[in-house]
């Protein structure tokens, strides 16, 4: 893929999952006082108590001095798809307040509905290196800082005080309770977009035939394999136990023709989370 398109299909991927978010924010939680935390929340606190404004705007202008940060801490990739990934919330914001409000005396459902599809939003943008600006931006700074905690997690503690303020706004802490339960699935959709979406599968195969198997796995699969030595504990026997890592979508094909090989092989099954390497993912200090 040229770098040009490539380029233009990473802005409409941070495009499209700024305006999901926005769809989630605008249709389920705002018409029920309710939010996902982060600064459309707190833009949404401040048009409240100020009683003018829009959402849209105040997070464009609350971003601002975000934005410097973020050009001098995490670079210009980020800063760009950041910067396409805020416009386009705060346009998605304007456009989707013109569609009919879901309203409901049940406001678990708002939240939960509101949470999903927000957090559906929020991963997607994560996902490809980019963010929707403000607090996703000391988000993504703090996660430089706690590499073993996911990015869903510091993004609910963060939150639960912009669901404080909301309760003290509208007067009704029952809204900071039910924002709260927004904020909660928020983050956990967000964790499993980021973190579960990009499972491998790590596959360990005992077999006489390991040498045929391993030839096998390289030519058709166009993967690598490593000898494992092991020992069996009735016979003592040693022998060798194949170790390799695959995309979820060959693992059929590999079983089926390990067993066309050798049918009485031993298969045994992993799933393999954020696997780096040759034929995966590179490390990277900015990985999620």
């Amino acid at each position: 893929m040229k770098k040009g398109l490539k380029t233009a299909f990473w802005f409409l991927r941070i495009i499209v999952s700024s305006a999901v978010f926005s769809l989630g924010f605008a249709v389920f939680l705002e018409p029920n006082a309710l939010n996902s935390g982060g600064l459309s929340g707190l833009a949404q606190i401040l048009v409240r108590v100020l009683g003018f404004g829009s959402v849209g705007v105040v997070v464009a202008l609350l971003n601002l001095p975000l934005f410097i940060i973020a050009g001098m801490k995490i670079g210009k990739q980020f800063f760009w798809g950041s910067l396409v990934g805020m416009l386009s919330l705060s346009a998605a914001m304007e456009i989707f307040s013109l569609l009919p409000k879901f309203q409901t005396d049940d406001p678990i459902i708002a939240a939960l509905y509101g949470g999903v599809i927000c957090g559906l939003g929020l991963g997607m943008v994560f996902s490809a290196g980019a963010s929707t600006g403000g607090s996703d931006i000391i988000v993504r700074l703090l996660k430089r800082k706690m590499q073993n905690v996911p990015i869903g997690t510091i993004n609910i503690c963060m939150d639960l005080a912009v669901a404080a303020l909301t309760g003290i706004a509208f007067g009704d802490m029952s809204k900071a309770l039910y924002s709260g339960v927004a904020i909660f699935v928020t983050g956990q959709v967000m964790d499993a977009v980021v973190y579960r979406f990009d499972y491998s599968k790590a596959v360990m195969i005992i077999s006489q035939q390991h040498e045929a198997i391993a030839q096998m796995i390289m030519r058709d699969l166009d993967r690598g394999a490593t000898f494992l030595h092991g020992e069996g504990t009735y016979s003592h026997m040693s022998r060798k136990v194949i170790f390799t890592v695959v995309k979820r979508q060959q693992v059929s094909d590999l079983k089926r023709q390990v067993v066309e090989i050798d049918p009485n092989a031993f298969i045994v099954v992993q799933e393999a989370h954020q696997v780096l390497g040759e034929g995966f993912a590179r490390y990277s200090k900015d990985s999620l």
